[in-house]
């Protein structure tokens, strides 16, 4: 029998988690949906075109980024009330975390108009579960501020949360980053960092935080990082 849930509806949106680097990761349901959908709404078309290719898939394509996302979201939104079905994806990962979606989503609760998720990868998520750091509840607080300030007082704030903290960095912050973590947590604070995850080079730096900065300083600074922060007094 036929997987009805391969098939996309009218007038329903589909969140579609790609791939956050081994293309292997594409789930059948989400290949399926995006070669089948009237439209794909990426956050860039040129990265998402890319990945379509690779696919063999060919479908209309429009642009939802942070720069167009008010006006955009609810433009989708009519053409999913008029019964067009959209898949909307990020660069890469689940869609609307610390990526634009969310007001998308928000649009079509707003209309009533049926959303969809098609999980799939997740950097937090896969940051978290290879990590060693608890698991049983965690915060995740996005990308930190850039200003060190601003880090410094997360830190403060979050130095007695009872839970893994995850958080999104820069490849250009991740340092200056964990510096600020240092100074604020002290040195024996167990740290994870996570770079290039699912890619050829993928990195996990588990330890106490100034062992952690230590060999970060030695090593590439290239790609995506997950920087994640054990509760106070755990030991690995």
């Amino acid at each position: 029998m036929e997987n009805a849930s391969l098939t996309p509806l009218a007038g329903h949106l589909y969140v579609v988690a790609t791939p956050v680097g081994n293309m292997a990761d594409l789930t059948e349901r989400a290949r399926a949906i995006l070669g089948a959908v009237d439209w794909v709404v990426a956050e860039d078309t040129r990265t998402t075109g890319a990945l379509l290719a690779r696919l063999g898939i060919s479908r209309r394509m429009a642009a939802y980024h942070e720069h167009n996302e008010v006006e955009a979201a609810e433009r989708f939104a009519g053409m999913l009330a008029d019964g067009k079905s959209l898949a909307l994806v990020s660069d890469a990962g689940t869609p609307g975390i610390s990526d634009p979606g969310f007001r998308l989503v928000r649009a079509c609760r707003r209309r009533g108009i049926p959303v969809v998720p098609v999980p799939g990868p997740s950097a937090l998520v896969a940051a978290l579960s290879a990590s060693g750091l608890p698991t049983n509840g965690f915060l995740f607080a996005g990308f930190l501020a850039p200003r060190s300030a601003a880090r410094l007082a997360f830190f403060e704030k979050h130095r007695e949360f009872g839970y893994t903290i995850v958080l999104y960095e820069s490849c250009h912050r991740i340092g200056k980053a964990v510096d600020d973590l240092v100074a604020t947590l002290g040195p024996a604070r167990v740290i994870c960092i996570a770079r290039e995850i699912t890619k050829l080079h993928e990195t996990f730096l588990v330890g106490p935080a100034g062992d952690v900065r230590a060999r970060l300083a030695a090593s590439s600074h290239r790609g995506e990082f997950v920087l994640l922060v054990a509760p106070d007094g755990f030991e690995l």
